[in-house]
């Protein structure tokens, strides 16, 4: 009895742990805000489902997120019409989701897969029937650095069985990382992307090769997930097929029905003669009459979860069909986001009393998400792109300016602070990116119009300091550093003038102070005044020096940091993010001077946050005079990490 008794407390204390645990959903930040209507989005690299999945004549939509901390399958239904779709909030179906999914339709029917795995009756079923297709040679054997694999049905040869077109990419040529010459040119070779086709013979599917158009094997940027489909409605089925990048390559059948031929590629264009382009990239395009009007349109999932619309018009200009211009796709407001890898900075900048959000992302932009009620848990309003000069604040690499290559050049990675930079009473945004290259915003009195970018000012005294892997260097009064890692203003010395705490060219925190010469502010070069500590003191130990990442190249950087006093001891702690976790707490153990030396206490909390970045800011919305901190994920959404450090 006693034994019985003890095991049914240990059931109750377990089920009582596991039922009290929090988990990323508990602390994901929302909209409060259920009139509002935002772009729809999951997290980082969701792809389109569409299927009417309520069975009630629309097309809704499932979205497959792979990545941490969002990862699952959510369910998206369509309370709108046809021809004006609007989604509920979503669902969620399962915490699985996996990469490299692609959705298509072959004979009216949906088709799901992974890879070289279909999970059948996908409606039904999920992925509880998972059903290996068995190839003779499989494409991917072709190479020796695969990303996207992506996988689809279609009757290529119009003999009525399902055959396979397989879109795969190689990075070997490309190599992702650090190999730029003096001139900004890549050495290494293209990322390149094939399409297969996989013909199946009585039941038996049998690799045929590199899929070819005017004679050459269709090539393109990466990342094609290819779908094939008759667009120009001529009773022929086409190809569409996406890239790495942010761009449509249409190839028109030419051929027939059982025999396609397919013409040169051409970039797609909407109906104004503009280049579709996505906002981000890593784009994973599915083809579906979404609309129901005997047209097939496309869904392209972008990268940071939100889903462009191309509306095929039915009509053909330049052998190629004719679509609209791209729109996203909208629902009704539920979890706080801006774009992927946001990076939140809590200020009251509309000077109303509550905390809003001014915020960066993977795209390059940066936005004001304002709190509308200042409550505890704030009503917040949708995203607003800050603007400078009229045009929205977008920094881009471009082909040379990412590290890691040109097939980066759609993002921007914007992080910041904000703090009275120029002493003149207003709020402005300081702002580093992809480049490294630290800028500021001035603040106009326009809430969202600034003045800029200006570069931060710095007196080298000599030749401007930079991350040795860099192939170009700064101005002579430039401030260059790691890339993506917060440029964190604060008045670090007490002077009043606000300073910079950041990373230095070679991944050390640093403190750049401010000073006036000839009537102007300058930044003077940065001083390795922060040590960690463990249990045992050290004093000035160079060997000590705080340096947060010894990386090269790409690997370098990435640091987002903020400053609190966590503990509420007197002395300014500082949060950083981690790629293990959410954020590390160093707590500030005692300072010298402006020397400060700090203890890692590993992460503020147990809930796992990040695949590879978080972001944080440091909040009071219960205004009990003790810190919380605000995260930004991957995914692009907000997470609210309570303080529980001190009482």
């Amino acid at each position: 009895m006693r034994n019985l008794k003890l095991c049914n407390l240990l059931i109750f204390i377990v089920f009582a742990f596991c039922s009290t645990a929090q988990t990323a959903d508990d602390i994901r930040v929302k909209y409060n805000n259920p009139d509002l209507v935002v772009n729809l989005g999951t997290g980082l690299w969701g792809t389109p489902i569409p299927l009417d999945y309520n069975n009630d004549g629309l097309i809704d939509i499932i979205m497959s997120c792979p990545d941490t901390p969002y990862k699952g399958l959510y369910y998206y239904q369509n309370i709108g019409t046809a021809e004006k779709p609007l989604f509920d909030v979503s669902k969620k179906l399962s915490d699985r989701a996996f990469k490299n999914i692609q959705a298509s339709y072959a004979n009216g029917e949906l088709h799901v897969f992974r890879q070289e795995i279909e999970f059948k009756n996908f409606k039904e079923n999920i992925y509880s029937q998972p059903d290996t297709v068995r190839v003779d040679v499989l494409p991917a054997s072709d190479f020796k650095k695969v990303r996207s694999n992506m996988w689809s049905y279609v009757d290529f040869d119009n003999d009525g069985d399902l055959d396979l077109i397989n879109g795969i990419d190689d990075w070997f040529e490309y190599g992702w990382d650090n190999a730029y010459d003096e001139n900004g040119i890549w050495k290494n070779g293209p990322l390149r992307g094939f399409v297969y086709f996989i013909e199946n013979k009585n039941g038996k599917y049998v690799s045929k090769g590199k899929i070819v158009a005017a004679n050459q094997p269709i090539e393109t940027y990466g990342a094609p997930g290819a779908n094939m489909a008759d667009f120009d409605n001529d009773g022929k089925a086409d190809l569409i097929c996406g890239e790495f990048v942010d761009k449509l390559t249409w190839y028109k059948n030419i051929g027939s029905p059982s025999n396609p031929e397919f013409r040169k590629g051409q970039i797609l264009q909407d109906k104004k003669g503009d280049t579709i382009r996505l906002h981000v990239q890593m784009i994973t395009p599915t083809s579906i009459d979404f609309n129901q009007d005997g047209f097939v349109d496309l869904l392209v999932g972008d990268e940071d979860g939100s889903v462009a619309y191309l509306k095929n018009t039915g009509k053909t200009k330049n052998n190629a069909p004719v679509f609209e211009p791209l729109v996203y796709l909208k629902q009704k407001a539920d979890n706080l986001k801006f774009g992927a890898l946001s990076t939140p900075y809590s200020v009251d900048w509309d000077n109303d009393g509550d905390e809003d959000i001014i915020c960066g992302n993977s795209a390059g932009n940066i936005s004001f998400i304002e709190s509308l009620d200042g409550g505890k848990n704030p009503k917040w309003n949708a995203p607003v792109l800050l603007k400078t000069n009229g045009k929205d604040i977008r920094i881009l690499a471009g082909k040379n300016g990412s590290i890691q290559g040109p097939a980066e050049e759609k993002w921007g990675y914007t992080t910041l602070s904000v703090a009275d930079w120029d002493n003149d009473g207003k709020m402005d945004i300081i702002a580093n990116s992809i480049f490294g290259k630290v800028i500021w915003y001035k603040n106009t009195g326009d809430l969202t119009n600034l003045e800029g970018p200006y570069s931060v000012k710095i007196d080298w005294g000599g030749k401007p300091l930079k991350p040795a892997w860099n192939w170009w260097d700064p101005e002579p009064t430039e401030l260059v550093t790691q890339w993506r890692t917060t440029p964190y203003a604060i008045d670090w010395n007490s002077d009043g003038l606000n300073d910079l705490v950041m990373l230095d060219h070679e991944g050390y925190l640093s403190f750049f102070e401010r000073f006036k010469k000839d009537g102007q502010l300058w930044l003077k070069p940065g001083k390795r005044i922060f040590y960690l500590v463990n249990e045992k003191e050290i004093s000035g130990n160079e060997e000590a020096l705080l340096r947060l990442t010894d990386g090269v190249g790409g690997r370098s950087g990435r640091r987002k940091l903020c400053f609190v006093d966590w503990n509420n001891d007197g002395r300014m702690d500082l949060i950083v993010n981690t790629n293990n976790g959410n954020a590390g707490y160093y707590e500030n153990t005692r300072q010298v001077g402006n020397s400060a030396y700090f203890e890692n206490k590993g992460n503020i909390s147990d809930i796992i946050l990040s695949g590879h970045t978080t972001s944080p800011t440091p909040i009071d919305w219960d205004n009990d005079g003790k810190y919380d901190i605000l995260l930004g994920a991957e995914d692009g959404h907000f997470y609210f990490l309570k303080n529980k450090t001190f009482k």
